[in-house]
């Protein structure tokens, strides 16, 4: 499994935001696809929400990477 880290500039990220940052997706309509088919997990849980919020310590799972969010 490949790590990544997303440093947060803000308080927060959204699911589809940070995918882009850590480069698994190349757009928001890839993003919206991959998590609307249950292929991403946050916290390992299936999320299915592009908006959801992600805070310092959460970490996604996507096609056998880990990505770490950050402050």
């Amino acid at each position: 499994m490949k790590n990544n880290i997303v440093k947060l500039k803000e308080e927060y990220i959204k699911l589809g935001q940070a995918l882009k940052v850590a480069n698994l997706v190349s757009n928001g309509g890839e993003a919206k696809f991959v998590i609307g088919d249950g292929l991403v997990k946050v916290n390992n849980e299936v999320e299915i929400r592009r908006g959801r919020k992600l805070y310092d310590g959460d970490v996604i799972f996507y096609n056998g990477h880990e990505v770490i969010i950050e402050k």
